[in-house]
């Protein structure tokens, strides 16, 4: 299936796009396009829509895309939701919502700051996710043993 959002992504257009490889659709095709475009080209190529206001996975309320993308695909992993939380503070005005969060906004912007275009900056970012991941299992796991 291919995914459609704008183009030049920070937090949210890179960590769903991980969080849909990696748990809905390995598959998954992704187009960067400029922010006026998205639903234009969503009609064109058949692609969802994701991280633009009015679609479904959207920001709403306090949430990010992440999130919504989550809820749709009834993802309910804990450290999964942990990562959403982490992802979520990152991406909105609540940076302070996790430790983790205001370091996550600045690896991303880094990283889109010496990425060539958001392809690389995906598959630059892409092992982030793995060891946050990786993280949040480990913390959602301890008191478990």
């Amino acid at each position: 299936m291919k995914w459609v959002t704008r183009e030049k992504a920070r937090v949210d257009r890179i960590a769903s796009p991980w969080l849909i490889k990696r748990f809905v659709d390995p598959q998954a095709e992704f187009l960067f396009v400029p922010a006026d475009s998205v639903l234009e080209v969503a009609r064109r190529e058949g692609a969802i829509p994701f991280d633009v206001p009015g679609v479904e996975l959207g920001h709403h309320g306090d949430e990010c895309s992440f999130d919504a993308i989550m809820r749709k695909h009834g993802l309910k992993d804990p450290a999964l939701l942990e990562l959403a939380k982490i992802v979520r503070g990152a991406d909105t005005v609540n940076r302070t919502l996790t430790p983790e969060s205001p370091g996550l906004a600045s690896l991303a912007e880094g990283f889109r700051m010496i990425s060539k275009d958001d392809y690389e900056n995906m598959a630059k970012q892409f092992p982030v996710y793995d060891a946050l991941y990786a993280f949040c299992q480990s913390k959602t796991r301890q008191g478990k043993d």
